[in-house]
């Protein structure tokens, strides 16, 4: 599991864009890798078209944003064309990212449990290290706090 000043470990996963990326194809760049529970639905979106509005700013920061759920990348294609991502999204079938930054958590939905991701954010620096996360995201004012981290960074 990643912890805070730590290297994180590589990773290589398919994502849109026909795409495998990997932690060290962002090396010397600043990377947000947000975790969200789903594809189109009312949180994930409103999320994901926070991340797209500020995307110029984070760019301008020095960061990278990458959404990350278990969706398909077909999914997450069809997400990103409908709402204008500038930004790629990695599938994560196998939950082997999920379980990296330990974001599969118990969950409860009119009152059924199951397990499900965690929305949950984490700054990676240039350098591959974890210097902030943020769990258990609120959508409102969630964005804005995080490009203030990478500003500071």
């Amino acid at each position: 599991m990643v912890q805070l000043g730590q290297p994180v470990d590589d990773f290589k996963l398919p994502a849109t864009g026909d795409k495998h990326l990997a932690l060290h194809d962002f090396k010397g760049q600043k990377l947000v890798l947000y975790f969200y529970p789903k594809d189109n639905t009312p949180g994930c979106t409103r999320e994901g078209q926070a991340f797209r509005d500020a995307f110029e700013a984070f760019q301008a920061a020095g960061a990278t944003i990458l959404g990350v759920s278990r969706d398909s990348v077909r999914t997450h294609e069809n997400f990103c064309a409908k709402h204008a991502f500038p930004f790629d999204l990695i599938s994560d079938a196998d939950e082997l990212l999920c379980k990296q930054f330990d974001v599969i958590k118990e969950k409860n939905m009119y009152g059924r449990k199951y397990m499900g991701i965690e929305r949950s954010t984490f700054l990676i620096d240039e350098n591959g290290v974890l210097q902030a996360q943020w769990r258990k995201v609120k959508v409102p004012g969630h964005v804005e706090e995080v490009l203030e981290a990478v500003k500071k960074l």
